[in-house]
């Protein structure tokens, strides 16, 4: 894949293991950009997802798969060797594919309200149309970020970078995860991932609840401790970015301290 048909991305340089943010379903890669901040010193590498914000002009498809690849050949050409993958949602699922394949070089995985390996029973096939019109327009996307997505007040400007964000994509790209994506069972690649996972659930999420992550993502993962977030909702990098980040900072030091212990 060459430069101009990668991705778009925001590195920031320091101390690895690099941090590699993946958005959620209507986010880019400025949704981390607070999480980021409070991460002084890391090497961070944050991705727009094919489809999405700087890279929607970039072709189909759009699939799960196609944003896993997109991720590895971005590491590649970003020269990423040492990683941790933090997944938001969407982007969760996306790091659990790319995990399950045992890429050298990931230390571990941050999942953050993270589509599940089995999709949730409430995932119908009229939840998902309903859903496939969340980002129609200005008032649809209003109503998803006031109604479902957050569970505590954003500042005027989140919460019009939120309104940006979700109308800044490909068509295609807007209906793809609602429609095949958020209904796709990945458990046999989940079952595969060998490395540590945190995964992070917001006490209040309407769209995935920590006891869904719980009963349909936790049991899949072969080393996995739970940590759930009070007083968010969904949005949790936008809702409680410096309890993200601690734990995030928390999660990376704990793996470099089992390697240098195995070592």
């Amino acid at each position: 894949m060459t430069r101009q048909h990668l991705p778009a991305y925001d590195r920031r340089g320091g101390t690895g293991p690099t941090l590699v943010f993946l958005h959620y379903w209507g986010g880019s890669a400025r949704t981390w950009r607070p999480v980021i901040d409070l991460l002084p010193g890391r090497d961070t590498l944050a991705i727009d997802f094919r489809g999405w914000s700087r890279s929607k002009g970039l072709p189909g498809p759009y699939t799960l798969r196609q944003l896993s690849e997109d991720t590895l050949a971005v590491l590649a050409a970003a020269g990423v060797r040492d990683y941790l993958l933090v997944g938001h949602s969407m982007g969760g699922k996306v790091a659990q594919l790319i995990a399950g394949r045992q890429p050298a070089g990931l230390r571990g995985l941050v999942l953050v309200a993270s589509g599940p390996a089995k999709p949730a029973d409430a995932v119908t096939p009229t939840y998902r149309e309903g859903l496939s019109h969340a980002y129609d327009s200005v008032e649809t996307v209003a109503g998803a970020r006031d109604g479902i997505l957050t569970a505590s007040p954003l500042g005027e400007r989140l919460a019009a970078q939120i309104l940006e964000d979700s109308l800044s994509n490909a068509p295609e790209a807007r209906i793809e995860w609602p429609l095949r994506g958020i209904a796709e069972d990945i458990t046999e690649q989940t079952r595969r991932v060998r490395v540590p996972a945190l995964v992070i659930a917001g006490e209040h999420d309407q769209v995935e609840p920590a006891e869904v992550l719980r009963d349909n993502l936790v049991p899949y993962l072969a080393d996995a401790r739970s940590l759930a977030l009070p007083a968010t909702g969904h949005l949790i990098p936008l809702e409680a970015p410096r309890a993200l980040a601690d734990a995030i900072a928390g999660f990376a030091d704990g793996v470099l301290r089992s390697s240098s212990s195995a070592a």
